[in-house]
């Protein structure tokens, strides 16, 4: 389901006020005077001008799986694992298996939950920090197969069952796999962690999140083979890595399944055949999730992840994945919060080449200023002298259906109006929401988590499924056809469209759309009715990009719209003008 259905501009007048961003005069080495070619991932130069940054920043645009993705609106996340069972938010790795026991798995029930949410997209965390897999992996003891759940029947594969139900509820599929996994622990080092977590317990110190599940853990061993930060050699690793009686050597040996040689040590080549498996025996999967979180650095234990390999292995066995911090992926937005910034730009500065180092520089500040500053876009940021790439990398907005992330029998979900208006904060400023919904420990999504999402959905779907700008002349746009819409004359970067509407309209929201095959340009807006013979503003923002929500404090009542571009970093290319009146939860149809 489209979120928003998109119409084209119907034109009254569109009068140009101020030209576009002058192209930098003089001849300057380095190619600095040759046209810029519109490209996701644009090099700057020594000799690039303040102006001609911006005029590069102008011409980034997003790679055809980016568009696709960006498009979608809500993505549903998945929390369940061992977590889920032992009331914990953070696992050791030293859990036992037999914890995870799910009497009513109902897979099928959490889709019905999430497409009346009006989610496009599922993902599961396959492996959460405490590194208990929810496939059966050929590379860790520490996975469902462990569980005495499990009792050999592989129509218990979790992560099998989620993908088929997905794709059944015709919902595209996501994958989250966490680097950090306490079940990797070398165990002598695990041992005297243990111990020195007991001694600073005893002194009465406090205890970290990973220290305290630790130490509830007691002595018992990780459930993995220590890998983590074992010290091992990078030395050139076969992937996939076969194991005694692999099922795939006959395939392997033919060429029927790709193999690809890796430098690696042993846990990153852990982690590439874990993701070898995921993309050839559950593909083709949509979204790929990762983090950079080395939760044991302080404790004396590190982690080199080796983001490079891991996304030249995604591409190579899945061109459309698009790919957290990736190349030609997308980012973080930089809050737990389900809350995108007031300007959010997807063309963003980066301080390393995002071809080569785009993971470990992303994941940990390939920004000037980190991935939760306030401004990731503006031309202050985009000039920072730090700056050497600029990169298409739309944000993801992460939030909880409930206060923690896995499900918690004393916790309540946030109710649908709140998510109404995280959805207007989120997919309305140019940005997804990725909403997490976790299953409790009977295998099903709560009743109450699922009424909410019900009447989240039904509000979004009445709010959107009527546009009042529509009808105004113009026959509507394809689903993917963004590419007519309006520009100002003569190419200018500012402009004035005025709208007839056909009649007097009343609306609170506002919904405007760049083209953003051709850039994201409009720094500053403003919309204004009609009133008798003079034009009042009804409100302003800055950013526009895919899909900005203006939502007014107060309906509005009108015949006659303007929409203002008051600054531009190249001629503005509208595609999306949409008026909407809310239609809160539980409310009826819309007017």
């Amino acid at each position: 389901m489209r979120h928003v259905r998109r119409v084209p501009l119907s034109v009254v007048a569109a009068v140009a006020l101020l030209p576009a961003v002058a192209a930098p005069g003089g001849a300057r080495p380095g190619g600095c005077d040759d046209p810029i070619a519109p490209a996701p991932i644009m090099a700057l130069e020594e000799c690039d001008t303040p102006e001609r940054i911006v005029a590069k920043a102008a011409n980034v645009v997003p790679a055809p799986k980016q568009i696709a993705w960006q498009q979608q609106g809500v993505i549903a996340f998945t929390h369940f694992g061992m977590n889920t069972f032992t009331d914990r938010e953070w696992g050791s790795g030293a859990e036992a298996p037999a914890s995870f026991d799910p009497p009513g798995l109902d897979v099928e029930q959490w889709m019905r939950a999430y497409r009346d949410s009006g989610a496009e997209l599922v993902m599961l965390t396959v492996k959460h920090h405490d590194g208990f897999v929810l496939y059966p992996t050929r590379y860790t003891r520490h996975s469902i197969v462990a569980s005495p759940w499990w009792n050999g029947d592989p129509s218990r594969d979790v992560l099998g069952r989620y993908v088929r139900a997905a794709r059944e509820a015709g919902l595209r599929v996501g994958i989250y796999l966490s680097p950090s996994d306490g079940a990797e622990h070398p165990h002598d080092w695990h041992a005297g962690y243990v111990r020195d977590i007991r001694a600073k317990h005893e002194a009465g110190l406090p205890l970290s999140t990973e220290e305290r599940v630790t130490l509830e853990d007691g002595d018992r061993a990780p459930g993995g083979h220590g890998r983590y930060g074992n010290g091992s050699a990078v030395v050139p690793r076969a992937i996939p890595t076969l194991v005694p009686g692999d099922d795939r050597a006959d395939e392997v040996a033919d060429g029927s399944l790709p193999s690809f040689s890796f430098a690696a040590d042993d846990y990153n080549a852990f982690y590439l055949n874990q993701i070898y498996e995921l993309l050839t025996q559950y593909g083709p999967i949509d979204e790929f999730w990762l983090d950079g979180a080395n939760p044991w650095a302080e404790a004396g234990l590190t982690e080199d992840y080796d983001f490079a390999s891991w996304f030249r292995l995604i591409e190579r066995l899945s061109p459309d994945t698009v790919i957290d911090e990736g190349p030609r992926g997308f980012r973080w937005v930089g809050n737990e919060d389900g809350i995108a910034r007031e300007s959010e730009w997807s063309p963003t500065p980066y301080t390393a080449d995002p071809e080569i180092s785009y993971g470990q520089e992303a994941i940990i500040g390939g920004w000037p200023d980190g991935a939760t500053a306030d401004d990731l876009g503006s031309r202050e940021k985009i000039s920072d002298p730090s700056v050497r790439y600029l990169s298409w990398m739309p944000a993801e907005s992460d939030v909880s259906i409930r206060p923690s992330w896995f499900h918690h029998d004393d916790e309540r979900p946030k109710p649908a109006a709140e998510l109404v208006s995280l959805y207007q904060r989120s997919a309305g400023r140019n940005s997804l929401l990725l909403l997490n919904v976790p299953p409790d420990r009977s295998g099903r999504i709560d009743d109450a988590d699922a009424a909410e999402l019900r009447a989240f959905g039904d509000a979004i779907r009445r709010t959107y499924q009527r546009d009042l700008a529509d009808g105004c002349g113009a026959p509507a746009l394809t689903d993917g056809d963004l590419t007519t819409g309006w520009r100002p004359p003569g190419g200018a970067a500012t402009g004035e469209l005025e709208v007839e509407l056909g009649g007097r309209r009343t609306f609170d929201q506002v919904e405007l759309g760049e083209d953003v095959t051709a850039g994201q340009r409009v720094e500053r807006f403003a919309v204004d009715v009609r009133r008798g013979d003079r034009w009042v503003e009804i409100g302003s923002a800055t950013t526009i990009g895919l899909r900005r929500l203006l939502v007014l404090s107060e309906p509005v009542e009108a015949d006659r719209l303007r929409v203002r571009i008051q600054q531009s970093r190249g001629t503005p290319e509208l595609a999306t003008l949409g008026l909407y009146r809310t239609v809160p939860p539980g409310a009826g149809t819309a007017r």
